[in-house]
């Protein structure tokens, strides 16, 4: 069998495992650059020859999140050659090759950004979308695929069932967010279409509005409002904002779909009304068994 197939058939094995199309189409992206690069025969691919390969990535100046990308997919089929095909072929990857990356806090919006931001919407569409980012915590791929069937309007709820590793989740609705998208459902221009949110002019008017499409938008509020902002800032914002509200962590680890508690425990490091609550709290309690 050759690599040709074996990449075909991993590429089967990754859509049966229920990977998401974009991931399916980016790890094939990888693996035939990599196998066009290598001038050796995929089986005889060693540790060395992959320093080559990380070298001649930063040559061409990827952010080493985007290295550390084709790292693990040149990992994974390695593993599914030896796995699942069953070559006998050592994995040229070692763990240790992994870029180190810097950890930024996540940002978010203070209140006062957030009614800057909110008050710059004339598009009915757009406070929407918008708002259930804000207030729901969807991530910019859920907002896109969120189709009229998974809305509750009754019930203030959205069925979101594309989240990020085809995991589902239930999430409820502000008062905002949910008189926000009760007006746009009365003016969308497609009623019919399965997708809520849609593109509203041009050739592709009531065509679903891509991930990209949703991104422009932000970038030209943005723009607008002088604002350092992007799709992944309101879901930020909606944390730390329920975090400063004394929502519990595991709540805000449910409505954000974190698969690990360490993950949305970032949060606290940037929810700094809660810190000083807390400390002050906590600090009086001292004081007082001091004085006793």
């Amino acid at each position: 069998m050759g690599i040709s197939d074996s990449i075909i058939n991993y590429r089967r094995f990754m859509k049966l495992r229920n990977y998401s199309h974009h991931t399916v189409k980016n790890y094939m992206n990888i693996l035939r650059q990599f196998v066009l690069w290598v001038d050796v025969m995929v089986e005889d691919v060693d540790h060395k020859k992959m320093l080559d390969y990380i070298e001649w990535l930063l040559h061409r100046r990827l952010a080493a999140k985007t290295i550390n990308c084709h790292l693990n997919c040149v990992r994974c089929f390695y593993d599914y050659l030896y796995y699942e095909e069953g070559i006998r072929v050592k994995n040229p990857v070692k763990t240790g090759y992994t870029l180190r990356l810097p950890k930024p806090l996540p940002r978010s919006l203070k209140e006062e950004e957030v009614a800057v931001f909110l008050s710059a919407m004339e598009n009915i569409r757009d406070r929407a979308m918008f708002l259930l980012m804000l207030r729901c915590g969807l991530r910019v791929e859920e907002l896109s695929e969120l189709t009229t069937d998974a809305i509750d309007l009754e019930r203030r709820r959205l069925d979101v069932k594309s989240g990020k590793g085809g995991k589902g989740r239930l999430l409820y609705l502000s008062d905002d967010a949910c008189h926000g998208l009760e007006n746009y459902l009365k003016v969308r221009c497609a009623r019919r279409a399965k997708k809520v949110f849609l593109v509203e002019k041009g050739r592709y008017r009531g065509k679903a509005i891509s991930v990209r499409g949703v991104q422009k938008r932000i970038e030209y509020y943005a723009k607008k409002t002088g604002l350092k902002v992007s799709c992944h800032t309101l879901r930020h914002t909606m944390a730390t904002q329920l975090l400063n509200a004394d929502a519990e962590l595991v709540t805000i680890q449910d409505l954000l779909g974190h698969t690990s508690i360490t993950t949305t425990q970032r949060y606290c490091r940037v929810s700094n009304l809660k810190v000083q609550r807390d400390y002050f709290s906590a600090m009086d309690k001292v004081v007082r068994g001091q004085n006793l």
